[in-house]
């Protein structure tokens, strides 16, 4: 079996840190959980993610890696 793609997001390399993006921001969401509290999101959650934030539903993710 194939490994499963991933996808690391790190808040301290996004361009949006401290910015009013993190209000609404699912990984600010995700952080600020309870310690062990995991969120697991497989590849069928997140095209159904992409789905609705195409569609306005939800905000999009706004996670951009800083560059140097």
């Amino acid at each position: 079996m194939a490994p499963t793609p991933s996808r690391t997001i790190d808040c301290r390399e996004c361009v949006m840190r401290h910015s009013a993006a993190c209000d609404d921001c699912v990984v600010s969401f995700i952080v600020g959980r309870e310690p062990g509290d995991a969120v697991v999101v497989d590849a069928a959650e997140e095209r159904a993610l992409r789905a609705l934030a195409d569609g306005g539903l939800v905000p999009l993710l706004r996670h951009e890696r800083r560059v140097g």
